[in-house]
């Protein structure tokens, strides 16, 4: 073990879990040890209390500072997505360590120039997809890299939320294009193509469109001016992927009772899988083969429960069936970042990050063209 200096730029709610996330690697998996070093945020009362009760030993209100630092080993950026990419080129520039919440970017040209400037420094690059870490996920990848659903032939997935169902909640960041690139596409599909292209791989067309469905709010609350919103709150897509494999992408932010429903299935020549987030430690599986043990009299799926022989899920709990959480796989992303600095092997790199950004501004070209688009 060592001591990893940490600079955390953003001390808002993305922020504190990263930093919790940490301090719970190096106590359940024996990690490095985290210093955190420096935080920094553009309110100064703001930061100096996060920095005291999140333990770090300094603040700033000037992110320059923090990528530029030489006691600062890895750089963690968990700012909105308009920033990202000015503070994680920075960072790589000055030879750092990069922790980039995801997007890396609003646009694909900038996410490649972050992943071609990674591998030229030789630096960790770390992109925060947290739900390649959940155990189910991974099982699911393990499921379809053995060959148990035979060719994989289609997939269909959504992720809803009804979080911004509500027409008096008022414009913010998320709806202007400039600050977040757009709308449920990158804030929640993202989380599906992260997960899709660690399973199935790339995808190389993609047909789009989608829906403004409130295209006013309120600029503030309880105000009556109104503000136009940019970008989608309604995102539907087919994809081609590289392997032959065709699938419709959704994505709502008003999507009524839905609250985190990160829902896909994977249908193969020889079995099916299907997943869905809000029963976290479920994941249901169909093997043609199980037909033919009855004359397919008692066949259908099963619900396999998460347990300790699934990557990750043994360090939270000693038996199967009893859920861990977002939080847990916050800390399963912190642990694979700590052993990446020594070499351990991730998938969430930057250059997974950029080919998550190249399919988003396909789709966003599909939707202005009417047209396929390659990725």
């Amino acid at each position: 073990m060592k001591e990893i200096r940490i600079g955390l730029i953003g001390g808002g709610w993305m922020g504190k879990a990263h930093t919790t996330a940490f301090h719970n690697a190096k106590m359940i998996f024996g990690d490095d040890i985290p210093v955190f070093e420096v935080v920094s945020d553009i309110k100064e009362q703001e930061v100096a209390t996060f920095a005291k009760q999140m333990g770090y030993r300094r603040y700033t209100t000037d992110w320059r500072e923090v990528v530029a630092d030489p006691d600062v080993d890895l750089v963690d950026v968990a700012t909105p997505n308009c920033m990202h990419f000015a503070m994680a080129k920075a960072a790589l520039e000055h030879g750092k360590h990069v922790f980039c919440e995801k997007p890396l970017s609003l646009s694909a040209e900038e996410s490649r120039i972050l992943a071609d400037l990674a591998k030229q420094k030789g630096v960790v690059n770390y992109c925060g997809f947290s739900n390649v870490m959940n155990p189910a996920n991974q099982y699911v990848a393990e499921l379809v890299k053995s060959g148990k659903l035979g060719k994989i032939m289609r997939v269909h997935a959504t992720y809803d939320q009804d979080m911004l169902l509500d027409p008096a909640i008022p414009l913010a960041w998320r709806h202007i294009n400039q600050l977040a690139g757009s709308g449920a596409l990158g804030d929640l599909c993202s989380h599906l193509l992260s997960v899709s292209q660690m399973i199935v791989g790339d995808i190389e067309a993609v047909s789009a469109v989608q829906s403004i469905v409130i295209p006013e709010r309120p600029i503030k609350a309880g105000a009556s001016e109104m503000g136009k919103v940019e970008n989608d709150d309604l995102i539907t897509f087919l994809v081609k992927y590289q392997n032959g494999a065709i699938g419709d992408f959704s994505s709502s932010r008003v999507a009524t009772g839905r609250k985190n429903y990160f829902y896909y299935e994977i249908q193969g020549t020889e079995g099916t899988v299907v997943y869905n987030l809000e029963r976290m430690c479920e994941v249901q599986v169909y093997f043609k083969s199980d037909a033919d043990v009855d004359n397919g009299r008692d066949c259908g799926f099963r619900t396999v429960l998460l347990n300790p022989q699934h990557e990750g899920f043994q360090w939270f709990q000693p038996a199967g069936g009893i859920a861990i959480a977002f939080d847990d796989m916050k800390t399963l992303q912190a642990h694979t970042l700590m052993q990446a600095l020594h070499g351990g092997a991730y998938s969430c790199d930057f250059e997974m990050g950029a080919k998550v950004d190249g399919v988003i501004d396909a789709v966003l070209r599909s939707v202005r063209s009417g047209q396929w688009e390659t990725c």
